[in-house]
């Protein structure tokens, strides 16, 4: 059996490579990380002209309708590049959303405009520190109108399209939630962008007061769907995180033989050995976990919800450490705003965080193990 892409996707990831390789190289990443920008607005749009953005997106609406393993592959070089747009806001959650409850009429209005870069998409989840909870809802929607906040919220201060996760009862029961779609554009909501660690992927507050929204999905399934939306996200994410291990660790090898000390390349000391070569086992762990993970999401596999949070894992961990174990192979170079070691540093945890801690993921993976143990 072969568990590879096919021709068709590396002959994809290669051209996304070379595209992003040209039109998104480190000094780029540094002009939004930098600057006042929120995102890169001409490499949204080429995303978009390239037909990254609706990759996974039917052709029906407006999308290319090749699947989710092309998209794993498009993630991966995003990750690769430190790519600073809100694509995994937009694609991994609004758009996944939108495919998987949206009614026919939700999908003709927003998925052609998110596969055309015309709209930004996100979820608005969490409400302060803590892990995804249905207890942790407290924004109220009644008579389609909401009332809370939201945060953080991934590119929640350029978001066009909201999907909010609101409480409409109090049963104590996961089907006290409810999704909701918002057009931030219409007004009822007021956008507060936050500091934080990667500026290159912005987080804000959200204040909904007396919003208007409409119903996303059947009244109640909110929770049963932000699950399989976040599990569908891990898969993605995963790939991102793999793509810039990858690149941190090409980056602490290529230094580690260019950088001369004591008459010989730091490469070439048994300790800076040693720390690439653990770089690269986890690494490689974490493409193999994400792997499985792009087959159970790209089949709709029974097995999605495990290898969503094996995948999510494996890949945390990976870039974490492929990040600072970087960091240390250039020495004291590595801590420098001039070097773009930092850079994966920043993304590492950001992503480490995005959808939920590791923590959350571990305890996801053995009560998925232990359900699926005790059926």
């Amino acid at each position: 059996m072969n568990f590879d892409f096919s021709d068709d996707q590396k002959q994809l990831r290669d051209q996304a490579r070379k595209f992003l390789a040209e039109k998104c190289p480190p000094k780029a990443v540094r002009v939004v990380l930098d600057g006042k920008e929120a995102y890169d607005r001409a490499l949204w749009k080429g995303f978009a002209e390239m037909g990254f953005l609706g990759v996974a997106i039917p052709e029906e609406y407006g999308g290319a309708g090749a699947g989710h393993l092309e998209l794993c592959v498009i993630a991966e070089e995003v990750g690769r590049a430190l790519a600073p747009v809100p694509f995994s806001s937009t694609v991994y959650l609004a758009a996944e959303a939108l495919m998987l409850a949206g009614s026919d009429a939700q999908k003709q209005a927003w998925l052609p405009k998110i596969a055309s870069g015309e709209t930004i998409g996100t979820l608005a989840l969490f409400e302060g520190t803590g892990n995804p909870s249905p207890k942790a809802i407290k924004l109220a929607a009644a008579n389609g109108v909401l009332n809370g906040t939201k945060k953080p919220v991934a590119d929640g201060a350029i978001a066009d399209l909201i999907i909010v996760a609101a409480r409409t009862a109090s049963t104590g029961r996961d089907s006290d939630i409810s999704l909701f779609l918002v057009d931030a554009k219409a007004g009822g909501v007021e956008a507060k962008a936050l500091t934080n660690l990667d500026p290159t992927r912005g987080q804000a507050e959200l204040t909904f007061a007396n919003c208007k929204a409409e119903p996303l999905g059947a009244a109640g399934e909110g929770w049963s769907i932000i699950s399989q939306v976040l599990d569908r996200a891990a898969v993605l994410t995963a790939f991102e995180q793999v793509g810039g291990s990858d690149r941190a660790l090409e980056m602490g090898r290529d230094y580690a033989l260019d950088r001369i000390a004591f008459g010989r390349p730091i490469g070439s000391f048994q300790a800076v050995k040693h720390m690439l070569a653990d770089m690269y086992v986890s690494a490689t762990l974490a493409r193999s976990n994400a792997y499985y993970g792009a087959w159970a999401l790209s089949t709709n596999a029974p097995e999605l919800p495990e290898a969503a949070a094996s995948a999510r894992i494996s890949a945390t961990q990976a870039y974490q450490h492929c990040g600072k174990n970087n960091i240390q192979v250039h020495g004291g170079m590595g801590f420098t705003w001039e070097f773009d070691c930092h850079m994966y540093y920043r993304r590492a945890n950001a992503l480490a965080l995005g959808l939920g801690s590791l923590s959350y993921w571990e305890d996801q993976l053995i009560d998925r193990m232990r359900k699926r143990n005790a059926a």
